[in-house]
């Protein structure tokens, strides 16, 4: 699903944002957006200068009012045409949701067929390999593998089985293997697919607080210039210079903050796009805004920080036992453990000793799996009995043979539990060869990511279940700032409202039932899809993918989200100000002139020696109006991402986009007003 939207523009998207522009123009959806609604305003109030003047015969005037109101007309739509395409996009995305949806018949658990849409929550259903899941629930009985790929748009299919965090399902994926008994958690018509279609189509989507203070900020902008332009009227009066209506529109115009009022709701929209790009569902922009604000990151150890299985890293000898021995003792007691773990002393020993598996069957061995009893996992033949576990089972099976254990293996065993690994001992009879050391591997790139969010001014604190002292290993090996040891619930939920008592921003994520409290706690709560129904209602964001580390992702998108708004105002009031020296002493250049059609004093201010008051007013309308379609890729893209302070993104942001924001209209009206002081004559 994610992967349908990956171009910025199509021409079906363009089109239909072309389209959808015009029906934007009813005031009553302008008037959201304050400065737009006064653009419009203006508009319409330019044209009916211009029909007047037509009907009265005043020509003289006439081509100037045209051609000031298309270019304002203009300016609306493409602010319009911006909102539009950056909506076009969620679109196309809801109607490639649209698309996997099929008519699903319901088999209960009493044997009678239903209508999917017809399930009511509580429904117990069974499905069979091959069926479509009919809507979403929570599996009672059962395993299997379900494809995914009509939801994620991954094509690999993933385990659900009852009794767990991965018992969740979702309406409209299917079952691929063996059978499952489920009870529906959904409301009729609020399928998760639903819920996805509603959010891309950004039919759920409200103005952030960031975004409300900005609007409120470029109204204020406003009224600030009304009021400025309003004063120029008996300014003009007195200095008999003529300063008509429609330019004082124009000139008010092109000093209000029209380029980020265009753009602010496209900047939101696309925000909200490009977590869906990721796989990541956000339940509102608000939750994008939040994770651009993230102080405190709470990352699960599991799977997040490690692997997710505890590795095999060495063989610790004891005794002088030979190296290469106790590898293949490990390795032969390991055949029949199938625990990661266990496989990976089986790699090992190839790694290490090039030992291979053999072929035990001509010794009539007798495998001994490992179990949650014992302890142990092992084999016995050509009277031999091969062992390896944790360290007390061994030492038990080793005096139960009548052998003894040194000082020695209990050094090893301390060493490997004080450095934060798992001690194995692996034995032959009744006598001890050496200690397994496993240990959680970090992911790698895992300290260079932390050190990156480190940049950022957000602190990670690693959350695990596991003792303090393997905590506090895995903490210094990944580099981490903080970690949380023997976390519980309670526990968590403790740790966020702490830091959110010290005015702290914290996202976290999480799958289990448990998670669930925590989830709805935190300022950025990211469930992940395969987690129950309990951890998916409680977060406002879903990973699809169910990939823990997205949510360092998704903060990366939410400082995209800000920092690209924070860019694009930075350059709209540097516009603003740039326009008012640019095109203000251009307005009155003849004011105060001795003669009729002489140049004034004020011309000395005209440093850009524009043509005429109305050639300067003009260029400037339409730099206005074209400056905002050429930022649209910028607004839906956003400001290319990078691990930097505060401080020195906004020093980045003076001397790209306000100094830009500065230079770029002067350069541009000059040469505007070119071509219509010069072609147009005026």
């Amino acid at each position: 699903m994610a992967r349908t939207a990956t171009k910025l523009f199509t021409r079906e998207i363009v089109l239909a944002a072309i389209r959808d522009s015009f029906p934007k123009l009813d005031p009553r959806l302008q008037v959201k957006n304050p400065v737009m609604f006064i653009v419009e305003l203006g508009s319409a109030i330019t044209t009916g200068i211009f029909f007047i003047d037509l009907a009265r015969g005043h020509n003289s005037e006439l081509w100037f009012v045209g051609a000031i109101a298309v270019w304002l007309w203009l300016t609306v739509l493409f602010a319009n045409f911006a909102e539009a395409i950056a909506e076009g996009r969620g679109k196309a995305q809801a109607a490639s949701l649209r698309a996997t949806r099929t008519t699903t018949v319901a088999r209960l658990r009493d044997g009678r067929e239903v209508p999917a849409a017809e399930l009511q929550r509580g429904d117990v259903v069974l499905v069979q390999a091959g069926d479509v899941i009919p809507a979403d629930g929570e599996i009672i009985e059962g395993i299997g593998s379900v494809d995914e790929s009509a939801i994620t748009g991954e094509s690999a299919p993933v385990i659900r089985e009852a009794g767990g965090d991965r018992s969740a399902v979702t309406g409209g994926t299917k079952l691929l293997s063996d059978h499952l008994v489920i009870e529906v958690t959904q409301e009729p018509g609020k399928s998760f697919l639903d819920r996805m279609i509603a959010l891309v189509e950004g039919a759920e989507r409200r103005k952030t607080p960031n975004e409300i203070a900005l609007n409120i900020l470029l109204a204020g902008l406003t009224i600030t210039f009304v009021a400025a332009v309003v004063t120029l009227r008996p300014f003009a009066i007195y200095a008999h210079t003529a300063v008509s209506q429609t330019i004082l529109i124009a000139l008010l115009v092109a000093l209000i903050p029209t380029t980020i009022g265009a753009l602010l709701s496209a900047i939101g929209i696309a925000g909200m796009d490009r977590l869906v790009q990721r796989n990541v569902l956000a339940m509102s922009g608000r939750a994008v805004e939040a994770s651009g604000d993230v102080d405190v990151l709470l990352l699960d150890k599991t799977g997040t920080i490690t692997l997710g299985n505890r590795q095999a890293s060495e063989f610790i000898i004891v005794d002088g036992v030979n190296p290469a021995e106790l590898a293949e003792i490990a390795q032969l007691s390991s055949l029949a453990d199938e625990t990661p773990e266990g496989r990976s002393i089986v790699v090992l020993a190839k790694e290490a000793y090039g030992i291979r598996g053999r072929e035990l069957a001509p010794h009539e061995a007798t495998f001994v799996p490992f179990s949650a009893t014992t302890r142990m996992s092992g084999v016995d033949f050509d009277g031999r009995k091969l062992r390896k576990g944790a360290a007390d089972a061994v030492k038990k099976f080793v005096e139960e043979q009548g052998g003894r254990t040194t000082a020695q293996l209990d050094e090893a065993v301390n060493r490997v539990a004080r450095s934060g690994g798992t001690p194995l001992v692996v034995a032959q009879d009744n006598f001890v060869l050496g200690v397994v050391h496993l240990k959680d591997i970090v992911k790698g790139g895992m300290n260079e990511r932390f050190d990156e969010l480190r940049r950022m001014g957000i602190r990670t604190v690693m959350i695990t279940g596991d003792n303090p002292i393997t905590a506090a290993v895995i903490a210094e090996e990944a580099g981490v700032d903080d970690f949380l040891a023997e976390a519980t619930p309670e526990r968590k939920m403790a740790l966020i409202k702490e830091e959110q008592a010290m005015g702290r921003l914290v996202a976290m994520t999480g799958d289990g039932t448990n998670d669930a409290p925590a989830l709805a706690q935190a300022d950025v709560g990211v469930a992940m899809n395969t987690g129950t129904s309990a951890a998916k209602e409680a977060g406002n964001m879903v990973d699809l993918d169910s990939n823990p580390t997205k949510l360092i992702e998704i903060v990366e998108v939410g400082k995209q989200l800000l920092i690209t708004r924070g860019a694009l105002t930075t350059f709209s009031i540097a516009n603003d100000v740039a326009k008012y020296f640019a095109i203000l002493p251009a307005v009155f250049a003849f004011t105060y002139a001795t003669k009729a059609g002489q140049r004034g004093p004020l011309d000395a201010l005209n440093v850009m020696h524009l043509g005429t008051p109305k050639s300067a007013i003009l260029s400037a309308v339409i730099f206005n109006a074209l400056i905002i379609p050429a930022l649209v890729p910028l607004a839906l893209r956003g400001v290319k991402y990078r691990a930097i302070g505060a401080t020195a993104l906004l020093r980045r942001n003076l001397l790209i986009y306000g100094l830009g924001g500065v230079i770029l209209p002067f350069i541009a009206i000059k040469l505007i007003d070119l071509i219509v002081h010069n072609l147009l004559g005026a």
